[in-house]
């Protein structure tokens, strides 16, 4: 996060080059392209912006059509009320065929062309997520939602331990690096996916423990939920750490979930472990993260949503994990990823003392991007604009959303050419509508909403 102003270039007038493969291999100036440029196939934006690809690292799949839903109150009433019973309709083949096609299109229509995804209970339903994936020319990473325990509103979305591991298994083998049979190149990308600590048992983290240990040298992830509610008593932290008898939460996903943290398995944390949240992490917690690579989905739109509390920003940043962003839709109630930094800045700015952060547009821009980049161990592939990487951007043309449009043209800049910069970056990630996001591309591809 350190440096991410001084290392923000803005081009005016400025040329995307990207080869037959998909990788970029001149950005820079347009007037400093090569004299031969003229004979290459050439597509203008102006006025229009370009972006790096925007990558969410924590959204739910089986959630499409649940966001903005009220539960009545916080994470567990909500989870009892709302997402349980919505998520067991993904059982429906057709259902989840038609959830598939939908995330797909809200994805494109949000830029996110990189996503890290929270997946369906249901193989069928999980298949057809990959397949649209697939279809669409998108990148994912996602693995089925392991329940094993947990109330009766989840009684569908439940399986048997030995179900658990074999249905995940068969995951791995079927969808990772599906499409092109190499996990370096592939857009397809399996994880491990326990719902979180409370709905999974000790046998559950031992087992999925040993298999994880097993697969993750072929590049497989871990995903799942750390530290997300706190309420006094009944919240997600305290149940969570008086059912394990554990000193931390992270503890059950470090292979000590015994009583007392004593070690029980394998860990599941590394450098492509992302977990989501941790808005009430313990000092150990973060400084045991960063010494794994583990990294932090942060997650401020579904926290304010849900009373979850604000992940503290310099604090959490200081320890060295690496941050990126997340919509957690439907827990969060938008898709499109710079609202979502957008609250970022609302809740960092407001917290506490000097706690409080305005943090700098460079910084929401990175942890849209290249810090997703990072998070998911895929730096050297996309993120930014870098010769070699592989060409995932978005075009975004104020004119196709006449409030932002009104601010970028009408707005006051400051006579100093790099805060004007700034000021012009702050606004478009706050004022960008999907509206204005016009066309968006993976691999150099252009990939269209259905």
């Amino acid at each position: 996060m350190d440096g991410a102003a001084d290392a923000l270039v803005s081009i005016d007038d400025g040329a995307l080059v990207v080869d037959g493969s998909g990788r970029i291999v001149f950005c820079g100036a347009f007037d400093e392209l090569p004299e031969d440029h003229e004979s290459w196939t050439v597509v203008d934006h102006r006025p229009g912006y370009i972006f790096p690809g925007f990558i969410d690292t924590h959204v739910h799949f089986p959630q499409t059509f649940i966001g903005d839903a009220y539960g009545g109150g916080q994470l567990l009433e909500w989870l009892n009320a709302c997402i349980f019973p919505s998520e067991s309709q993904f059982e429906d083949p057709e259902f989840a065929a038609a959830a598939a096609v939908a995330f797909c299109d809200r994805r494109i229509a949000a830029g996110t062309t990189q996503a890290m995804v929270f997946g369906s209970a249901f193989p069928q339903a999980q298949d057809a997520l990959f397949e649209e994936t697939r279809r669409r020319g998108l990148r994912v990473v996602s693995g089925r939602g392991v329940q094993t325990t947990g109330p009766e509103s989840a009684a569908r979305l439940i399986t048997s331990e030995e179900d658990a591991v074999r249905l995940v298994s068969e995951e791995i083998e079927k969808w990772h690096g599906a499409d092109t049979g190499d996990v370096d190149t592939a857009l397809l990308h399996v994880a491990v996916v326990p719902r979180f600590s409370l709905a999974v048992t000790t046998e559950t983290l031992k087992n999925l423990g040993e298999l994880y240990d097993s697969v993750r040298d072929r590049g497989v992830y871990f995903h799942s939920h750390l530290n997300e509610n706190d309420r006094p008593g009944t919240g997600e932290v305290a149940t969570t750490k008086e059912m394990y008898q554990v000193d931390s939460y992270l503890d059950t996903y470090d292979g000590k979930f015994l009583p007392g943290s004593k070690v029980g398995g394998k860990s599941f944390l590394g450098k492509r472990s992302i977990l989501a949240h941790a808005v009430h992490c313990q000092d150990v917690e973060l400084a045991r993260m960063a010494e794994t690579g583990t990294s932090i989905s942060h997650c401020p739109t579904s926290q304010q949503f849900l009373g979850s509390g604000t992940m503290p920003w310099k604090r959490t940043v200081a320890s060295g994990v690496t941050v990126a962003i997340g919509s957690d839709y439907g827990g969060g109630d938008e898709f499109l990823l710079t609202r979502v930094l957008g609250d970022a800045f609302k809740v960092h700015i407001s917290e506490a003392g000097d706690d409080g952060i305005s943090l700098h547009p460079a910084e929401l821009l990175f942890t849209g991007t290249l810090a997703g980049a990072r998070a998911l161990d895929m730096e050297n592939r996309i993120g930014n604009f870098d010769d070699g990487k592989e060409a995932d951007f978005v075009v975004v043309d104020p004119q196709a959303w006449p409030p932002l449009h009104g601010l970028i043209e009408k707005g006051v800049r400051s006579p100093d050419p790099d805060l004007a910069r700034d000021q012009t970056l702050f606004a478009l990630l706050m004022a960008m509508r999907e509206p204005a996001i016009t066309e968006v591309y993976v691999q150099g591809r252009r990939i269209d909403v259905a």
